[in-house]
């Protein structure tokens, strides 16, 4: 089954780029163009992995990390920082709970920066993917303690 991919990006051009990408790599992408949307296709939505620009109208990316993290319905979402904040800002951004961080920047090296991004995005997956089957592992009903009916 593709793996659905929510960009949330306020700017028309990296988001078609983004899309183009993401596209071209088998994904289903949502779109959010402002934080508050973001939150909501999230919450609707539940996609595998979220796409987060920082600097947003409205609701700032930063806030949309937090509210995403403390929210019990999407705080199992990774969360991949795009932006052009400087990378210094980025274990700021990981302590808050994304799971990485990619430089705009980046997107303009001609064969590494696509190549790049789409392997921090699988590599993210992946992780999220195994540890979702550690925890379905170790609940009760797994274990075979769940309600019996």
């Amino acid at each position: 089954m593709k793996k659905t991919i929510l960009l949330v990006e306020d700017s028309k051009v990296q988001k078609l780029a983004s899309e183009r990408i993401l596209l071209k790599a088998g994904y289903l992408v949502l779109f959010a163009a402002d934080g508050e949307e973001g939150l909501r296709l999230a919450r609707e939505c539940s996609p595998d992995l979220v796409l987060l620009d920082l600097l947003l109208p409205g609701i700032a990316g930063e806030q949309v990390l937090h509210s995403l993290k403390g929210d019990a319905r999407t705080e199992q979402i990774p969360v991949i920082i795009v932006s052009q904040v400087a990378p210094a800002q980025s274990a700021l951004l990981k302590a808050a709970g994304a799971a990485d961080y990619f430089e705009k920047a980046r997107f303009l090296e001609e064969f590494t920066g696509e190549t790049a991004f789409l392997a921090m995005i699988n590599r993210v997956l992946r992780e999220s993917e195994g540890r979702r089957k550690a925890e379905n592992k170790d609940s009760p009903i797994a274990r075979g303690h769940g309600a019996s009916g």
